[in-house]
């Protein structure tokens, strides 16, 4: 299923303070920089329309959140719904996330990671191209903070298993840890809005879980 025409942005909305380049970040990028407050500070990986991000940050006005995607169009269709909400405590950062993890955001300062449903790269050729590679989730449990949460939701069966072979052999990350499908109580009660088409299409979602531990080892 291909995605859908964004509808229109209004053009007096200003962005500004919700939409970022990932280059103008500052370094190192933490809610104290990013917010001007020390609250704890949740990553979102290809934030698309914003479902998520919108939200996650007005149900929990005490955690900071920050989106990325790659994408141009779609961040600024994220940043224009927070700024439609005046959503204080979250931003959109138009970039590649692999890049805004290994250059941006220091040693344990993340509570949590949240990954729904990236790009699967179909073509054999292009599997390099997911962002669940090596080098990614080590920066991933790198950022986190001791109990930290990492949350990968796919639609793909294949790619769901690659992950969580490639968080075992790479990670000390402790899961995976099942999440249970919880029942929507609305028409926008989903995390993304590709879930929702999933769920609506009776598709299967594989969701997963895990935590870096306060002594960065896996009990066994």
């Amino acid at each position: 299923m291909g995605r859908r025409a964004l509808r229109k942005i209004n053009p007096d909305l200003d962005l500004s303070t919700w939409l970022l380049e990932l280059d103008e970040l500052p370094q190192p990028t933490s809610s104290v920089t990013l917010f001007g407050q020390s609250t704890p500070l949740e990553v979102e990986v290809g934030s698309g329309k914003g479902l998520f991000l919108r939200t996650v940050s007005a149900q929990d006005r005490q955690r900071c959140f920050l989106g990325s995607e790659i994408a141009r169009k779609y961040a600024r269709f994220a940043a224009a719904s927070l700024a439609s909400g005046q959503c204080t405590n979250a931003k959109v950062v138009i970039g590649d996330a692999a890049r805004l993890f290994a250059e941006r955001l220091p040693d344990d300062s993340v509570a949590a990671v949240h990954i729904y449903f990236p790009d699967p790269w179909w073509k054999k050729r292009h599997r390099k191209r997911r962002i669940m590679r090596e080098s990614f989730v080590r920066d991933v449990e790198r950022v986190l903070e001791p109990g930290g949460s990492l949350h990968f939701w796919t639609d793909v069966a294949d790619y769901f298993q690659e992950s969580l072979e490639t968080l075992a052999t790479c990670t000390q990350l402790e899961g995976p840890r099942l999440v249970a499908e919880s029942p929507a109580l609305h028409n926008l009660d989903y995390r993304t809005h590709f879930e929702r088409r999933m769920r609506q299409h009776h598709e299967q979602v594989f969701r997963s879980e895990f935590r870096k531990l306060a002594n960065g080892l896996k009990s066994h």
